[in-house]
Order: structure tokens, then C-alpha cells, then sequence
């Protein structure tokens, strides 16, 4: 198998990094930060999970192992209850008890949960150390490992504690991607979708390729251009306070909501993405001049890879709506929301109303 890295760089000034994607690299990890010299101390904390460990761990800690590195494999269950404070908590009481100090650095080895939790970890610890990821899912290969956010959920919605920490390199295998279950590799594609609307339609053309998720050198191309259009957008506005960064939460203010409203574990997050991608669409047909024809590639896209279209009646939408009024895009009280006039752009709007995105959710039903 082709173990070539292709490079994308993610350009923060001091904080810049690159990602690293392509196909069988994993066991490259040890060198990789052997390029970073003192910056990374000798011992380390890999952060996974319990389906996450028994299938790369050892890899990732023989790779460290051989380039000179002392690794503490820390495991927490697979799943978004793992996002939370006590078990940030934990994974530091762990590092604490492996004698890892202000020198030593976080590696997250999994999803997008793991690579949150884990960043957040770094972000705290002793007040900040280095960490790097390697996701293992396409949605945090393609948006939660690359731009920074950390964090964990609160009891009153998602990533409402964390905190903006850079990794020092980010290790994409797209080989890791084959031993997804199909529901899982599919969730990622919401996000893929979510880029193409917003930055550049002809993704959803590369979404076609027949049996994707098992045609490395496909895959590697479709991560890559992902990564492009996050690390650019990021690298002009890496603490949303411009603008363009709001534009990666296309679909994610009902799609956050939904999450909410059906507990935690119920959707996937990209399969939540999926229904606020379909409420977006049609506000982006009522209220930015979307064309059908042009909302529906996105739609057809979404079901082509098995991605919900309809919100069970169970979820009320009362429920969901009393969880978008605590989102972080809520800026004091004034809803904004991303809408996208034609594919491959978008903006952010003042001017969507609350019944307006109350009658999205009752058309999702």
C-alpha cells in the first residue's frame, strides 16, 4: 500500500501545523514528531477509546516506541458520553499517575469525541501542553481534528466548555476509514456535503466514486480537498470572531439542536447534520435564492449514503427549538444563520426568524 503523505498546511503564524493525509501512514506517527525536536518531550499520553484501541493503539504506541518516545495508552469508552468534564477529569488523574508533567504532550487517536476530549485535556493540563491527532472517523478527518476547537458537552448543550488549542500536526490514514461500520463512515459525509455547499459544489461529483470508503487513493483525494477548504477558512478566521469561520456551522444550528432534543447517542452527529442540512436547504431556497435543482444535489447526495431526510414525530418541535436558544451561534439573543445562495457559497444571516426556522423543522417531518 502507498504510504506518500500529502501536506496541507493550516497557516496560524506560530501556531501553524500541517496535516498529514494519505494512505498506511500511521506507522509513521514517531518520526513525524521527531521532526518537532524539543518541542515534544519524551513522554506522551495517548488518549483513545474502547473501539478505537484494540484496532490502532498498538501501532500508534510501537511507532512511538521506536522513536524514542515513553507512551501511556489512556482509554476511555467509545461513545459522546465520554465528552464530558469528569471524564476530562479522569484522563488527567491518569496522566498525573504516569508522572507525565509541563514537557510531556496528548496524542488523540480516535473520533471526533476523543479528539475533542483529548484536546481539551491538553489545553488544561499543567495549563497547556502539546498535543497532535489522528482521527480515525471521516468526520474528524475531514472537520473536528483540523482548526482547534476542544472541548466537552454540558448538561444544556454541546461543546458549550472548552477552548481554542492548536495540534502541533495532524496524522490522517484513510486505511483507518475501512474499518468503520457503513453508518459511521456515512456520517461523515454530511460534513463533506456541508463543504461543498459552501466552498466548492464539485465534491459532490467526488462523492460518486462507486465503493468509496474502501478506494484509498480516492478517499485520500476527498480528505485532502476537505482539509483544504477547513484549514483555509480557519487560517483566516481562527477564532470565529470574523465571520467566514460561522460559515463551517452550515446546517449545524438545527442539526446541534436536534442532537439536544433526541439526547445524546440517539443520531449520530453527522446523521443530525444531515436533518439541519436538509432545514438549511430550504432556507436557503426561501430566504437566499437557492435554486431547487441545486438543493436537491445536496439532498441526493445526503441519501445516496443512507443519511436521514425526516425527523422522527417523537422529537418535538418545542424541545428542539428550547435547545437551538442555547447555542453558542445565538450571538445575545439575535439568530445567525448560514445560508448558501448557490453551491459553493454562503454567508451568514441576521435575518432568518425564529418561526421561520420553526417552520424548517415541522417540514423535516
Amino acid at each position: 500500500m502507498s504510504t506518500k503523505i500529502h501536506s496541507v498546511p493550516v497557516a496560524l503564524g506560530e501556531r501553524a501545523y500541517d496535516v498529514h493525509i494519505g494512505a498506511g501512514i500511521l506507522p509513521q506517527l514517531g518520526g513525524l514528531a521527531q521532526t518537532l525536536g524539543s518541542e515534544l518531550g519524551q513522554k506522551c499520553a495517548v488518549v483513545t477509546d474502547s473501539t478505537v484501541a484494540p484496532l490502532y493503539s498498538e501501532a500508534v504506541l510501537a511507532s512511538l516506541k521506536e522513536s524514542g518516545y515513553l507512551p501511556t495508552l489512556v482509554t476511555v469508552p467509545a461513545g459522546e458520553a465520554s465528552k464530558a468534564l469528569g471524564v476530562a477529569e479522569q484522563v488527567c488523574d491518569a496522566m498525573i499517575a504516569a508522572g507525565l508533567d509541563r514537557k510531556s504532550w496528548v496524542v488523540a487517536l480516535g473520533g471526533g469525541v476523543v479528539g475533542d476530549l483529548a484536546g481539551f485535556v491538553a489545553a488544561i493540563y499543567y495549563r497547556g501542553i502539546p498535543f497532535v491527532q489522528i482521527p480515525t472517523t471521516v468526520i474528524a478527518q475531514v472537520d473536528s481534528a483540523v482548526g482547534g476547537k476542544t472541548g466537552v458537552n454540558a448538561t444544556h448543550g454541546k461543546n458549550l466548555i472548552g477552548a481554542f488549542h492548536q495540534p502541533r500536526f495532524v496524522l490522517a490514514d484513510v486505511t483507518t476509514l475501512q474499518t468503520l461500520p457503513p453508518r459511521e463512515f456515512n456520517e461523515g459525509i454530511a460534513e463533506i456535503v456541508k463543504h461543498a455547499a459552501i466552498r466548492d459544489r464539485s465534491l459532490l461529483e467526488s462523492l460518486a466514486t462507486p465503493n468509496l470508503q474502501f478506494e484509498p487513493e480516492a478517499l485520500a483525494r476527498v480528505i485532502r480537498r476537505n482539509v483544504e477548504i477547513k484549514a483555509a477558512i480557519v487560517a483566516a478566521d481562527e477564532h470565529e470572531t470574523q465571520g467566514l469561520r460561522a460559515l463551517l456551522n452550515f446546517g449545524h444550528t438545527v442539526g446541534h439542536g436536534i442532537e439536544n432534543a433526541a439526547g445524546y447517542g440517539r443520531f449520530l452527529h453527522g446523521e443530525a447534520i444531515s436533518l439541519g442540512l436538509v432545514a438549511a436547504c430550504r432556507l436557503s431556497v426561501l430566504k437566499a435564492g437557492l435554486a431547487p435543482e441545486e438543493s436537491q444535489l445536496l439532498l441526493d447526495a445526503l441519501a445516496r449514503f443512507q443519511l436521514p431526510l425526516r425527523l422522527p414525530g417523537d422529537i418535538s418541535t418545542e424541545s428542539l427549538m428550547a435547545a437551538l436558544r442555547t447555542d453558542k451561534k445565538f450571538a445575545q439573543g439575535q439568530v445567525r444563520f448560514v445560508l448558501c445562495p448557490r453551491l459553493g457559497e454562503a454567508f451568514v444571516s441576521n435575518e432568518v426568524t425564529l418561526e421561520e426556522i420553526r417552520a424548517a423543522v415541522e417540514a423535516l417531518r
